[in-house]
C-alpha cells in the first residue's frame, strides 16, 4: 500500500576505491538462427531499411546498426550460444551465393550462412564494438584455422581467402570462447568435466600458438561448480583469462499477472551466485597453483518471460511486441512438471525488467576488487528475442532495457567507491532465477530485499556518480548522500537522469507507435531539498555530483 516518502542514507567513501569496473561488463550477445537476432534483426536482405552497397555490410539493417552504435557497446559475443556447438565457421565465408545451407540442430531451423564471420566482424567494426567469437571446442584444428583466418598476417591459403573477400589486413579478434555450455546434454559435443578439461587445455594451447595475444574464455558452470571447475582450472587454468557464468531470471506475468516485485528482487539471487562462484574460482585457482584466478564473464544473462507451453506459439507483432493470439486462463498447479512452461522470446521488456538489469549492474560493480571479479557481461540478447533493440519490418526501437545499458555505459564511472546504504527493506521469498525443483516449481529462498540499491562510482573527470534503483512500486525515497563522513562534503546540486520516474503503469513498454514510453529523462541540475533528493518509485536514477 502507498506510504509516505521513505528515507535512505547513502554513505560514500571517495578516499578508498574498492576497484575498477571493466568497460566490457557493458557487452552484448547475438546468436545466429535465434528468434530474429540476425535474420530479421541485424541482417535483413531485401528490406528497404537495409544497406545495399557492395561489401560485407550489404543487407545489414541501417536503423538497427545506428541504435547499436549509439550504445557504445562492449564486446559482442557470436555466433552463440547453443548455435555454436554445431557451427562450422568455413560455411560462412566466401561469396554468399556459394555458401551451404544446413539444418541447424540447436534451435531446429535452417542456417543459410549468408551472415558469417566477415559480415559479423565488419558489423562490429561499424558499431564500434570488439568481437567475441565462440568456438564449439569440438575440433582443435578448426579452432586454430578460424584464428588463422581472422588474425594472421602471414600469407596462407586461408588469409588469401580473407583477402579475396575484401579484407587484406587481419581482423585481430581478441576475445575467443573455448566452448559453450559443454556440460549440457543439449550441446552437440557434450563432455564430462575431465574430458572437457583435457579438450579445453589442448584447444587453448594451440589457439594461443596462432596468436599469443588473444583472450580466452573457458566454460564455467552454474551448478555442480566444484566438480566441473576444479579439473578445468588444473588442466587449462593457466591459459584461460575468464570463466563464463550463465544466469537466468524468471518472470511469470504473462499468465499470473503482476509480478513486478518478484522480478526486481532477482538481482539479489544473481549477486549471491556471482560472489559464490568468484570465491570458489579463487580458492580452486590457488589449489591449482595458478598465479591468479581467471575473471568471470557473465556472458549469458537475462530475465526470461515464461508462459504456459500449451498456449499458441508466440509470434512477433508488427508494433514490437507479441502478435495477437488467443490464450486461456491457467491454473498455477497445472503448470508444475517438466515441459509445462516455455520462454516467450517475443515478449517486450518492461519497467520491472529495467530495474532488474540495473540491479545486476550494481551487483557486478560490487565484485570489483575481488580476485575473480565479473569483468565481462553479455545479455541475451542485443537484437530481438527479448533484447535491447527491437526490429520489425516497419522499423526498430529501443526497448525499456536499452536505456539501462546506455545510462550505465555513458553516465556512471569506472572506479567503484565503497558505499553503505541505510534504508527501508522488506523480507520476502526471492525467486532463484529460472531454477526448478523436481516437481517443476520455480525455486525461491527468503531474503531481505532493500528497496534502495545504490552503486557509487567515480568518473574519469573526478565527478561522483550515484546510481540508485528504487524498487518500491509506488513510494518515492528521499535520498540523503554523505561523502567521506560529512554532509558538508556533498554538493547541493546534482545532474539527474532518471528512467521510469514518469511511468504511471508498471505494464508500460515501448512500441513502434510509442517508442519513448519508457526512457531516460534528463532532469538537468537539481538542487537538494533539506539535504536530500527525491527518487521516484519504480525508477533507476543516476545523480552526478
Amino acid at each position: 500500500m502507498p506510504v509516505p516518502d521513505l528515507g535512505a542514507l547513502v554513505a560514500v567513501d571517495t578516499r578508498r576505491p574498492a576497484g575498477r569496473v571493466d568497460d566490457d561488463v557493458y557487452g552484448h550477445f547475438l546468436e545466429s538462427a535465434f528468434f530474429g537476432n540476425i535474420e530479421g534483426g541485424v541482417f535483413d536482405e531485401g528490406s528497404p531499411l537495409s544497406l545495399d552497397e557492395p561489401g560485407p555490410l550489404r543487407g545489414v539493417r541501417a536503423d538497427v546498426l545506428e541504435l547499436c552504435r549509439e550504445l557504445g557497446p562492449g564486446p559482442i559475443r557470436w555466433p552463440g550460444g547453443n548455435f555454436t556447438s554445431a557451427y562450422h565457421w568455413e560455411d560462412g565465408i566466401g561469396p554468399r551465393d556459394r555458401r551451404p545451407s544446413r539444418l541447424e540442430p540447436a534451435w531446429g531451423g535452417l542456417e543459410n550462412n549468408r551472415f558469417g564471420t566477415d559480415e559479423f566482424l565488419a558489423w562490429c567494426e561499424a558499431v564500434g564494438a570488439e568481437p567475441y567469437l565462440v568456438h564449439s571446442a569440438r575440433d582443435v584444428d578448426e579452432a586454430v584455422r578460424w584464428i588463422e583466418y581472422t588474425n594472421s598476417a602471414r600469407d596462407t591459403t586461408l588469409t588469401g581467402r580473407r583477402a579475396a573477400g575484401g579484407r587484406a589486413e587481419p581482423w585481430n579478434v581478441r576475445y575467443w570462447g573455448v566452448g559453450n555450455e559443454v556440460y549440457g546434454r543439449w550441446q552437440m559435443g557434450h563432455r564430462d568435466a575431465e574430458r572437457h578439461a583435457a579438450d579445453a587445455s589442448e584447444h587453448a594451447r594451440f589457439m594461443r600458438q596462432v596468436d599469443p595475444g588473444i583472450k580466452l574464455i573457458g566454460v564455467g558452470i552454474p551448478w555442480q561448480q566444484e566438480e566441473w571447475t576444479r579439473p578445468l582450472l588444473q588442466r587449462a587454468g593457466s591459459m584461460l583469462d575468464y570463466l563464463s557464468l550463465h544466469l537466468y531470471g524468471a518472470g511469470t506475468h504473462l499468465w499470473t499477472g503482476d509480478d513486478y516485485d518478484t522480478v526486481v528482487a532477482q538481482s539479489l539471487y544473481f549477486e549471491r551466485e556471482m560472489h559464490a562462484y568468484s570465491q570458489l574460482v579463487t580458492a580452486l585457482s590457488a589449489e591449482a597453483g595458478l598465479d591468479r584466478p581467471p575473471a568471470l564473464a557473465l556472458d549469458e544473462w537475462t530475465m526470461r518471460h515464461l508462459e504456459p507451453a500449451h498456449w499458441p506459439q508466440p509470434l512477433p507483432g508488427d508494433d514490437g511486441g507479441i502478435a495477437p493470439r488467443e490464450t486461456t486462463p491457467v491454473d498455477e498447479d497445472a503448470l508444475h512438471g517438466p515441459d509445462k512452461v516455455r520462454v516467450n522470446r517475443w515478449s517486450p521488456r518492461s519497467v520491472a525488467d529495467a530495474l532488474f538489469c540495473a540491479g545486476v549492474f550494481h551487483a557486478i560493480h560490487r565484485t570489483a576488487g575481488l580476485p575473480a571479479p565479473v569483468s565481462m557481461a553479455n545479455p541475451v540478447n542485443l537484437v530481438n528475442a527479448n533484447g535491447l533493440v527491437v526490429a520489425r519490418p516497419g522499423g526498430a526501437l529501443r526497448s525499456a532495457i536499452y536505456h539501462v545499458w546506455h545510462l550505465y555505459r555513458h553516465h556512471t564511472g569506472r572506479t567503484v567507491l565503497p558505499c553503505e546504504v541505510t534504508g527501508p527493506a522488506r523480507t520476502a521469498s526471492v525467486r532463484l532465477g529460472d531454477n526448478r525443483g523436481p516437481d517443476g516449481r520455480l525455486l525461491s529462498a527468503p531474503m531481505t530485499v532493500p528497496y534502495v540499491d545504490v552503486s557509487a562510482t567515480r568518473a574519469d573527470d573526478g565527478s561522483v556518480r550515484i546510481a540508485v534503483v528504487n524498487r518500491h512500486r509506488d513510494t518515492a525515497v528521499r535520498l540523503r548522500i554523505v561523502l567521506d563522513g560529512a554532509e558538508a562534503n556533498t554538493p547541493a546540486v546534482a545532474r539527474v537522469r532518471a528512467l521510469g520516474a514518469d511511468v504511471t503503469s508498471l505494464d508500460a513498454v515501448n512500441t513502434l507507435a510509442e517508442p519513448g514510453a519508457v526512457a531516460v529523462r534528463d532532469l538537468g541540475d537539481v538542487e537538494s531539498s533539506g539535504g536530500a533528493w527525491t527518487v521516484a518509485p519504480h525508477s533507476v536514477t543516476v545523480l552526478s555530483l
